[in-house]
């Protein structure tokens, strides 16, 4: 089996301008859904047979990135060279737009250092994709006892920050494309305070992929709207934050 590369972005990095081809001018969530759907095939094929690791999963997502691009999505990533700053795990904290940035991510971090996601149940349990996100070992949350949630991230997370593993977390309740700091809770400092790591946080722009009517997960694709990833520098965390 030929094994994938290891993704390598570049510290500023902007999409290089390219010509779509005609099938994606005239359907973008088509030709992007249609890419997409042999990656993640494939890749849960490798999740089954145990084969997919941590190269797997960048070069996968960045296969992702580049078929989001190849139907006209502009990308523009600044600052990852903060994550070669770090000598020890971080927590991730970002706002939550939309399912790209679970897609994208993997591909800018993971070629720097190890990293899991929190997610919600129903990820780990969707047809086909969850092979691929539970072969991951992210942290699980219910999101039906918000105690229960807090003790599974504050453990998980505590665990995996210890084994050198960082984690991302997206503290507001749901998805949106606004930025409304009442929204936001503060799990992703109480764990930071917990493992005694430091928080990075991450700004980020990614409505061009839209929520679904059927399926919230994948609605259209609108390259029109830029996709933006910012990281912060890191932040220690006082005390009990």
């Amino acid at each position: 089996m030929k094994q994938p590369v290891m993704p390598v972005i570049e510290p500023h990095y902007h999409t290089k301008p390219l010509k779509p081809s005609m099938l994606a001018k005239f359907s973008p969530s088509f030709g992007f859904y249609s890419k997409m759907a042999r990656i993640v095939l494939r890749s849960s094929r490798e999740a089954k047979r145990g084969e997919y690791k941590d190269l797997h999963w960048a070069a996968s997502s960045h296969e992702i990135m580049q078929a989001l691009e190849s139907v006209g999505v502009r990308i523009e990533i600044e600052n990852i060279e903060v994550l070669n700053k770090l000598n020890t795990p971080c927590v991730f904290v970002g706002n939550h737009m939309s399912t790209l940035e679970t897609f994208i991510l993997p591909a800018i971090i993971q070629p720097l250092r190890n990293v899991v996601f929190v997610v919600k149940r129903e990820l780990t349990e969707y047809p086909v994709f969850r092979y691929v996100n539970n072969s991951r070992k992210p942290i699980v949350v219910d999101r039906k006892n918000p105690k229960d949630d807090l003790k599974a991230i504050l453990d998980g997370g505590a665990e995996r920050l210890k084994n050198g593993i960082s984690v991302i977390v997206f503290p507001q309740t749901t998805r949106t494309t606004e930025i409304d700091p009442k929204t936001f809770n503060s799990i992703g400092i109480k764990l930071a305070a917990r493992a005694g790591v430091p928080v990075v946080p991450i700004a980020l722009r990614s409505d061009a992929w839209g929520m679904g009517k059927l399926i919230k997960d994948f609605g259209k694709i609108n390259p029109a709207k830029p996709v933006k990833f910012c990281f912060g520098e890191p932040i220690p965390v006082i005390g009990t934050g």
